[in-house]
């Protein structure tokens, strides 16, 4: 059975008790020409046409979309963003489950008491626009002025939303990319000395160890608070990070790092003789850090009750030093002492070099006169050697030319040979 085709209902009795109803009713008359076919599913689709011309122009419009893969059934796009919202949190199943709750908190405080009603086919660009400025500004229903990282994060799962829309056919193209987003407003980082570090650790009590391996690895507080004894490598001065706690509704739950790869930092010389005390008779598998009476240590409870103390009492309180930050003073020790982009980006775990120098770049020393004086250094080399070579070819094509070893005296006629040059000067 062709996949379109038409059907002249004239001799149906449907079609004929249909057309006398509507005579009747004086209202106008029921298609003749219906289009049928089956959808890419395999589902049988159908429409009427009053005119033939204009059903087979459909049966081409159909065939050429079955075709390319960009027929979509118009009834598809019926569905509510809420309905197609609820399909897609079904394929979140794989995501760390702190990435799942904060999409499934953005789409239920946000978007889905904006659009939740909404049919997806009816969502525009320009109303994904003007909502986004409304965000910014506030005046999105009962929500206040929203941060440029806030609103960013918003539309990102009204976009996700809205492309599993688009991938199940049921939206040509997704009306929320493009869309023109505010600029995060770039903050300053607080980078600590070495001075200021030795003194934060002071005063941290039993958590001087884990202020100091903040300040001088880098590792995130997910990282640090899940780092085990058996992680620590006295011998190489390595610690391997192979896991990150992460903050669920249920409570922490074990995952891995950030960018779901294992590293290994240094550890300082210095910071290993510490720690040998913290490993030292301990099994592999226990936390290097804990809670005053065991088990994990949240963060929010460390910076409330000894971190935050701890800034206050090294008179660093005006910083707004926090645990994060020790991680931008980690980079900055690190720049500062040598390091390359690479060797920074291994460090921290970002995912790429451009993260590294995005957030970090400017702490790298401006080396281009440096630069320019070694281009200059190499041009001036290559072109001494380009002289040399020059004066060693000439003196080796002479040596071999015998012609080219004779020289007449100026106004005589007696040949110099050998490599004695005569002269004769106007007054001899």
């Amino acid at each position: 059975m062709a996949r379109v085709w038409i059907e002249d209902r004239a001799g149906h009795k449907e079609y004929q008790a249909a057309l006398a109803k509507a005579k009747a009713a004086k209202r106008q008359p029921p298609g003749r020409w219906r289009v049928r076919w089956y959808d890419l599913g395999g589902k049988p689709k159908s429409k009427t046409f009053t005119r033939k011309p204009e059903a087979e122009n459909h049966v081409h419009q159909v065939e050429a979309r079955l075709r390319d893969g960009s027929y979509r059934d118009a009834s598809a796009g019926k569905a509510t963003l809420a309905e197609v919202a609820e399909k897609w949190r079904a394929t979140l199943s794989g995501l760390e489950p702190t990435t799942r709750e904060t999409y499934e908190d953005t789409l239920r405080v946000h978007v889905l008491p904006r659009w939740g009603t909404y049919q997806v086919r009816g969502i525009e660009w320009e109303d994904v626009a003007e909502w986004v400025g409304q965000l910014v500004a506030g005046s999105a229903g009962h929500h206040r002025a929203l941060s440029p990282g806030r609103v960013g994060k918003i539309h990102q799962v009204l976009s996700l939303v809205l492309g599993h829309a688009v991938r199940s056919k049921r939206i040509p193209a997704n009306p929320a990319a493009g869309v023109p987003l505010p600029r995060p407003v770039p903050r300053d980082h607080v980078y600590l000395t070495h001075g200021q570090v030795d003194r934060l650790a002071a005063e941290a009590g039993p958590y001087r160890v884990l202020v100091l391996l903040a300040a001088y690895t880098g590792l995130r507080w997910g990282e640090m608070s899940a780092v085990t004894v058996g992680a620590v490598d006295l011998a190489a001065r390595r610690v391997s990070v192979r896991q990150a706690y992460k903050k669920t509704r249920g409570g922490l739950v074990v995952g891995m790092p950030k960018t779901h790869e294992r590293r290994k930092v240094p550890i300082l010389r210095s910071l290993a003789d510490e720690l040998a005390g913290h490993v030292e008779g301990r099994k592999p598998d226990e936390l290097l850090f804990t809670a005053p009476r065991g088990g994990p240590l949240y963060g929010d409870n460390f910076r409330s009750r000894f971190f935050n103390p701890a800034v206050k009492a090294a008179g660093l309180g005006e910083l707004g030093v926090t645990p994060h930050k020790l991680r931008h003073t980690a980079a900055s020790l690190a720049i500062a002492s040598g390091a390359d982009v690479k060797v920074v980006q291994t460090m921290l775990g970002h995912k790429s070099a451009v993260m590294t120098l995005d957030l970090y770049g400017h702490l790298f020393p401006d080396r281009l006169d440096e630069v320019a004086n070694r281009l200059d250094r190499e041009r001036e080399r290559r072109a001494l050697l380009q002289r040399i070579a020059s004066v060693l070819l000439a003196e080796q094509h002479r040596l071999e030319n015998p012609r080219e070893r004779l020289r007449v005296i100026e106004g005589g006629s007696e040949p110099v040979t050998g490599n004695v040059y005569g002269i004769r000067t106007a007054d001899q």
